[in-house]
């Protein structure tokens, strides 16, 4: 059979999986005749390599012998998706019942992935080490005949030269570390050399007060607080404590591994346009820079910079950023949504019922459910594994996709080791639970369960209590973040148990409005200028603020950028239609100028002027001072020529000096001498 293009090859693994191939046809909507074997990777591996080389692209339900079949495909010159029919469906005490969900596994598998970009690192080998004693300096001798290695001592004493030195030794103590594989910088503080004539034990020259050190990998063997954040996730950094030999020689095996090139995923996609991070030296937005574990997001002004080299790629910024400005890419939003949504149309479609979507990442998830399905139960028929690369990927609108899908249940399986990283997440989470209880869904339809226990989660999900079904429904997933979390919001209203207009969501989260508190505002329109979504507008013809709700982040830069401090943020969920169309928070008459009737302001905001200044200020005590505030800009330079002391008047023009006075004056010289009455010019 056919299905979106592919031919479907399916395998019941000498007879463990029951699979009906027609039933399955008619539930995905598959054409032609159904194809079922027993030993696809063994007996009958010829029928694989057959369609493989009649140029098809292909569909096979299984995973385990994956690298076979992509190398028999490869050699055949075709192309091959996977679906894990086995363990997610086929070994599970409820197998018999499992058709519509193995329906489902294979519609989600066809579904296209865009690829990821990616980046190129490169590493020459040039080791640093760092550390004390004899640990450091056996390290850095093993790793000098594979790689380039400069060692730096923390502690020197006691430490015998060797004979031969194949490395530059220094001591000194490194205060900062930046940089990424093949692009490491080391700051150095009173980095001394070697002195080559050491004899019973190393002795260095003059330190100097700071050095840098560039290297293309570092080996951190101080045993201190690791020189960047979060170690574990710096690609090229490798720190183990130095009393463990163990970990030592894997970190030497591991460090001769990195050299050459290598291609690192972007894992996200930044639109710096879209980022509600600061205006005018005003912080609003911080959410990105308070989840990232490794500091690869730093402000640059008006909006925030992601190091693509230093990124791990756990996805919290995109989980969190209100605006799509960050957007995770390894995939996007609108496929993860699309495999949502053939995920659960498909189970639907096949009779499926009272859904739960087990949400989890792959690396985890997929070991636990393959324990499961090997030496428990398996998963019920009703549970729909859905893999992700990272939960922190996971925004809002994707996280209520399933229940507007007409998922039953939410189950969110957390790795223990990085649950304290998922700051973000549980933010999510909280908010969804809140909107979903608001709704009248009830909260209790999403669980998490961070376990690396296999029966722990066997146990949790045979023994999910049944909830009221939802209607399956379908939902087009289409546009960036903001338009898929208003499709999503709108979808889940309309089918409501409790359609309230609005529900109050928790502090954080990226819908609400802006409440003014009107007599103390002054249509200085601040807040307009800082707005980076357009949410508060000015009206050109009147003093005016107008705000539309569907266009607000909550990114609190009108708050913080408000001279007056009389806005406010009021976190919700608002489903009236006034939230995708302008409504007035204030607006009042112009102010007129009090001598030619000219509008030339706000009258709150000259009234204000009028009350900080008047009485106070030397230039405005009397009544006459007062009332120029109250003028236009014309009006006050009219009023102030009209003054009688004329404070702009510089008397009359000195009269320039010419020939003709000259001439004159030598004349009158001359008549004066000559009548005897002497030169009037001083002697």
């Amino acid at each position: 059979m056919r299905l979106a293009g592919r031919r479907c090859l399916l395998c019941t693994c000498e007879g463990t999986i029951p699979l009906d191939a027609a039933a399955l046809a008619r539930a995905t909507g598959a054409t032609g005749a159904p194809e079922l074997f027993d030993r696809l990777c063994r007996a009958e591996l010829a029928a694989f390599r057959e369609a493989a080389a009649a140029g098809e692209p292909l569909l096979v339900g299984c995973t385990q012998e994956a690298p076979l079949f992509l190398e028999t495909a490869q050699e055949a010159g075709g192309t091959t998706l996977f679906a894990n029919l086995r363990e997610r469906a086929g070994w599970s005490a409820e197998a018999r019942a499992a058709g519509p969900k193995i329906a489902a596994l294979l519609a989600e598998a066809t579904v296209e992935v865009p690829p990821t970009p990616a980046l190129e690192l490169r590493s020459q080998g040039r080791v640093l080490v760092y550390g004390a004693g004899e640990v450091a300096l056996a390290a850095a001798e093993r790793l000098a005949g594979r790689l380039t290695p400069t060692l730096v001592l923390r502690e020197s004493a006691g430490l015998v030269p060797p004979s031969i030195v194949r490395f530059p030794i220094l001591r000194g103590r490194i205060v900062r570390l930046a940089g990424h594989l093949g692009a490491f910088t080391a700051t150095v503080e009173d980095a001394a050399v070697v002195i080559p004539s050491s004899r019973a034990e190393l002795r260095f020259g003059t330190p100097t007060a700071k050095s840098e050190l560039e290297a293309d990998l570092v080996l951190d063997l101080s045993g201190g607080a690791p020189l960047v954040t979060a170690p574990g996730k710096r690609d090229g950094y490798r720190r183990v404590d130095p009393r463990d030999p163990l970990a030592v020689e894997r970190a030497l095996f591991d460090l001769t591994e990195l050299v050459g090139e290598f291609e690192k995923p972007r894992y996200v996609t930044f639109t710096a346009e879209l980022c509600a991070h600061s205006r005018s030296r005003r912080v609003g937005c911080t959410r990105c820079l308070e989840q990232c574990p490794t500091g690869a997001i730093t402000p640059a002004g008006d909006h925030v910079a992601i190091d693509p080299f230093v990124c791990a790629g756990c996805g919290s910024c995109a989980g969190v950023c209100p605006t799509g400005a960050a957007t995770y890419a390894a995939p996007p939003p609108a496929t993860l949504l699309e495999r949502l949504r053939t995920l659960l149309r498909t189970y639907h479609a096949a009779g499926g019922r009272d859904a739960v979507l087990l949400v989890h990442e792959a690396r985890h998830g997929e070991e636990m459910i393959a324990m499961i399905a090997r030496l428990g139960r398996g998963l019920p028929a009703r549970v729909l594994p859905f893999a992700v690369g990272e939960l922190g990927q996971l925004g809002l609108e994707v996280l209520a996709a399933p229940v507007a899908l007409g998922a039953s249940r939410l189950v969110i399986l957390v790795p223990p080791r990085k649950e304290p990283e998922l700051t973000g997440l549980r933010a999510n989470l909280d908010q969804l639970a809140a909107l979903l209880d608001g709704l009248g869904y009830g909260a209790d339809r999403v669980t998490t369960l961070a376990s690396d226990d296999p029966d722990a989660l066997e146990t949790m999900l045979w023994d999910l209590p049944l909830v009221a079904p939802l209607p399956a429904r379908d939902l087009v997933a289409i546009g960036g973040k903001r338009s898929l979390l208003r499709l999503v919001l709108d979808r889940l209203h309309e089918h409501a148990p409790a359609p309230v207009p609005q529900v109050p969501l928790p502090t954080g989260a990226p819908l609400g409005r802006v409440l003014v508190e009107v007599e103390g505002c002054t249509l200085c329109h601040a807040c307009v200028g800082a707005c980076p979504t357009g949410a508060l507008a000015a009206d050109p013809d009147r003093p005016m603020l107008r705000f539309k709700e569907e266009a607000c982040v909550q990114c609190g830069l009108c708050a913080n950028t408000c001279p007056e401090k009389v806005i406010r943020l009021e976190p919700r969920a608002c489903f009236e239609p006034s939230v995708r169309a302008f409504v007035t928070l204030k607006e009042e008459e112009p102010a007129r100028c009090v001598r030619c009737g000219k509008p030339f302001g706000t009258k709150s905001s000259v009234e204000r002027i009028v009350e900080k200044l008047a009485g106070t200020h030397w230039m405005f005590r009397s009544e006459e001072q007062i009332a120029r505030l109250r003028m236009c800009e014309d009006c006050r330079v009219i009023a102030e020529f009209e003054r009688g002391d004329r404070p702009f008047a510089l008397g009359e023009p000195r009269r320039p000096r010419t020939t003709e006075d000259y001439l004159r004056e030598r004349e009158e010289e001359e008549r004066r001498r000559a009548s005897g009455e002497g030169s009037s010019k001083p002697s």
